[in-house]
């Protein structure tokens, strides 16, 4: 897991990319205002080097930029990056799969690889334009 630590209490919802030296950690002091561990919901794409502590509750579709350090609630939908906890919050959902290339381009869900077939996907990726395959079908 590359140096991630994760707090014992930390709950994290499915399809979490988490990258290298991530901290989910709890706070225990006894005067703390988030006493507790952090809530991480679906979706969620946690950049390198970030810091998740306390009693918070990180949303849905959340991104976390790399080293960003997290002491507040996040809502859904939402970017958040170093700083001074600076969030953006957006109305549509963002596409947080890991992508990869195994002989093709594919993303990880539920425990399962799949192939990508969406023809925006596939040209951000290759950095090309839209396949004109008309086999290929927008799945999401």
């Amino acid at each position: 897991m590359k140096s991630i630590f994760v707090s014992g209490g930390a709950r994290i919802g499915v399809n979490a990319v988490i990258f290298q030296q991530v901290t989910i950690g709890s706070n225990t002091l006894s005067d703390a205002k988030r006493v507790g561990s952090p809530q991480i919901g679906d979706n969620c794409y946690i950049g390198a080097g970030a810091k998740i502590i306390g009693g918070i509750r990180i949303g849905n579709n959340v991104r976390i930029g790399a080293n960003a350090v997290v002491y507040r609630d996040v809502p859904d939908n939402a970017v958040v990056v170093s700083g001074e906890q600076i969030t953006m919050v957006r109305e549509k959902p963002m596409d947080n799969r890991f992508y990869t290339y195994h002989g093709r381009y594919v993303y990880y869900d539920q425990g399962r690889w799949f192939p990508v077939t969406d023809k925006v996907v596939l040209a951000n990726l290759t950095g090309g334009p839209v396949p004109l395959d008309p086999d290929l079908e927008r799945t999401g």
